[in-house]
């Protein structure tokens, strides 16, 4: 994955973090959470979508940071014993376990409110841009409701379907709003960003198709979390519905979806074409 603009992020997340002052065992836990490492995904495709869209990397620096705050959060309280009740994240300590639930519980609540401050300071498209990331986060927190808890719409029986619905929410809602929001902190015309629109759509379905493959074939020293949880637990995943081949076959045919809505953009939209081959090839 291009790593051109981490230390860009990664020095808007500590920012984030230093200029909040918080409450010291709350910072700890927040510091943690926040900048641990990771693929800074959300972050990168914030940014490339707005070079691609012909903006500037500080133009979206503030929805990328508030777009990973978002992501943080997310994983600190689904790694809850209430929820997925996970003991590693990253190869190392999961927040609740390093400090205690109650400090997870905080700093997820944290991340969150410092997400919504974060977003305030993009200059441009400001409201459009927040209401993106509060929109991306509502339909998340619907995704793992329906992970969790498997109660769904009456009218929605298929498995597959059901499936599908969760990943669009849970994963990439996340993800296709960092592409909308790169888009609109460029000001791009509306057949950009409908176009990165549907890029970020096929590429955050794929990424979470990706990690069920993942998830089913590797161990957990290679992923850095447990391997192998969910079909443990019974939860719904590609392989699990429609088995590992039918699973890479729609990964193929997503990265296809992907690289065609970029066919249109020039040269600035090449480090999202790269990212495309990346994910979808990735080990971990």
């Amino acid at each position: 994955m291009d790593q051109s603009f981490l230390g860009i992020i990664e020095a808007g997340l500590q920012a984030a973090i230093e200029s909040r002052n918080l409450a010291p065992a709350l910072d700890e836990a927040t510091r943690y959470a926040l900048l641990g490492g990771g693929k800074r995904l959300r972050p990168t495709l914030t940014l490339q979508s707005c070079v691609a869209a012909g903006g500037s990397p500080a133009d979206a620096l503030p929805a990328a940071v508030s777009l990973e705050c978002v992501h943080a959060f997310s994983l600190v309280h689904d790694d809850l014993p209430a929820l997925d009740n996970d003991d590693l994240r990253r190869g190392r300590a999961t927040v609740h376990r390093a400090f205690s639930e109650s400090n997870a519980i905080l700093a997820g609540d944290s991340l969150l409110c410092i997400a919504a401050e974060v977003v305030l300071e993009s200059p441009r498209n400001t409201t459009l841009i927040a209401k993106e990331v509060l929109e991306a986060t509502r339909l998340m927190i619907d995704g793992q409701s329906y992970d969790t808890d498997g109660t769904f719409r009456a009218d929605l029986t298929d498995e597959e379907a059901r499936l599908r619905l969760i990943h669009q929410l849970k994963t990439g809602a996340l993800i296709r709003a960092a592409c909308r929001c790169g888009g609109l902190a460029a000001d791009a015309d509306p057949v950009v960003l409908d176009r990165l629109d549907r890029f970020g759509a096929a590429l955050g379905l794929m990424f979470q198709i990706v990690d069920d493959v993942l998830d089913e074939t590797q161990t957990t020293a290679h992923l850095g979390k447990a391997g192998g949880k969910d079909r443990a637990a019974g939860k719904r995943t590609f392989p699990a519905i429609l088995g590992l081949d039918a699973s890479r076959a729609e990964i193929a045919r997503l990265a296809r979806v992907a690289r065609d809505e970029l066919s249109s953009m020039g040269p600035s939209a090449d480090p999202l074409r790269e990212l495309v081959d990346f994910l979808a090839f990735r080990t971990n």
